[in-house]
């Protein structure tokens, strides 16, 4: 996919600790399209590293130029499987310690590149958007600081709340959402599925989520249900008020396939409530959409639900990191979001407009017809 309009500048992309594997196929597609490096099909990954001293602290250094690229920043802050060592000690890096590397970084470009844009694959402190109380504001506090940095782009996936873009109104901000490749890979793994408001049926897990499974029932042309939380707002636990039940809103699933789609899975114990309650209303097969496995407390509750038919199969990206335990589990289908990231890349390295990427409506129903026809 060779575009024909002038690059912004030489192309060039980093990928931080932790995310070499995401770096490393979306380089694939790059080279494969033969327009890295000025056409020459040579890699366009940038050699970097964040050393640590002995007492955590650390620097960021890139071992080459970047005068003039318009430089890409893949980052993956959730990936806990990434240590180091402090005071002798080997520690798991936290999304503070990934974010404080990737600040390194951008201080160690000085300035001399073209452009720079952060690919923040899930986006840092998105559950902390807003204030509801005396209480930080990390998300907007973090954009602002990239933003002063000189950051020009901040492209994310599924953020939790995007409104929080208003805080950095003069920085492009852009919320990518796997819809098209979610699909895709259903279609994919489970063939037989039936694409038809009698034998399918879309359910939000909570009303935060209302606006992704809308876009789901939109283009799937499927009826859309909904659960309610309440909540114990007189205690809070592990950062958040407990759910007391969840509360159906919709029409009867008795016997029809459902998808239940969310921005993420963190205990899971959300899902899995909501699977007890779909299934004693007669639901047939249970498919759960979910950018990011986050998996906090492991896969164990999930292996013995799955054992007992709560549900069919998990969809997530690997736009974070994932064991090799959860790439094994049979319920479990990775969505890989490589190629799309190297569209997003060469789109904008053109100076190209996006849209067609961040709306893909109407690849979606050609997907859906060939699926249609048997194709």
């Amino acid at each position: 996919m060779a575009l024909e309009s002038i690059t912004h500048g030489h192309l060039g992309v980093v990928g931080q600790r932790g995310s070499e594997e995401l770096t490393g196929k979306v380089d694939a597609y790059l080279r494969q399209w033969d327009i890295g490096n000025g056409g020459t099909g040579k890699s366009v990954i940038l050699q970097s590293e964040c050393p640590r001293f002995s007492t955590g602290e650390g620097k960021g250094v890139l071992l080459q130029s970047i005068r003039g690229y318009d430089l890409y920043i893949i980052s993956d802050l959730f990936n806990y499987g990434v240590t180091y060592k402090m005071y002798g000690k080997t520690v798991p890096m936290s999304p503070d310690d990934h974010y404080q590397d990737l600040k390194r970084i951008i201080m160690a470009t000085n300035g001399k590149a073209r452009r720079v844009t952060v690919i923040m694959t899930m986006l840092y402190e998105g559950r902390q958007h807003r204030r509801t109380s005396r209480e930080s504001m990390d998300c907007a506090m973090a954009l602002q600081e990239l933003a002063g940095m000189g950051v020009e782009n901040i492209i994310t996936f599924d953020a939790h709340d995007a409104r929080v873009q208003n805080a950095i109104p003069l920085c492009g901000f852009e919320n990518v959402t796997p819809s098209h490749q979610m699909i895709s890979a259903l279609l994919r793994t489970v063939p037989d599925i039936e694409i038809e408001p009698s034998k399918l049926v879309v359910v939000s897990p909570d009303e935060g989520s209302m606006p992704r499974c809308i876009y789901y029932a939109s283009v799937l042309e499927l009826d859309l249900g909904m659960f309610y939380k309440r909540r114990d707002y007189a205690h809070i636990k592990d950062g958040r008020n407990p759910i007391i039940s969840h509360e159906f809103l919709g029409d009867g699933i008795e016997g029809k396939d459902v998808i239940v789609a969310d921005d993420m899975i963190s205990t899971g114990d959300s899902f899995l409530s909501i699977c007890e309650d779909l299934k004693a209303r007669g639901a047939r097969r249970i498919f759960f959409f979910a950018t990011f496995g986050l998996f906090t407390e492991g896969v164990e509750a999930f292996d013995k639900a799955y054992e007992r038919g709560m549900f069919e199969r998990v969809f997530t990206t690997n736009l974070i990191y994932r064991p090799d335990y959860l790439k094994k589990c049979p319920w479990y289908t990775e969505v890989d979001m490589s190629k799309y990231i190297a569209y997003i890349i060469d789109t904008l390295n053109h100076d190209e407009s996006i849209s067609h990427l961040l709306d893909p409506v109407q690849r979606t129903r050609k997907k859906l017809a060939e699926h249609a026809k048997g194709e």
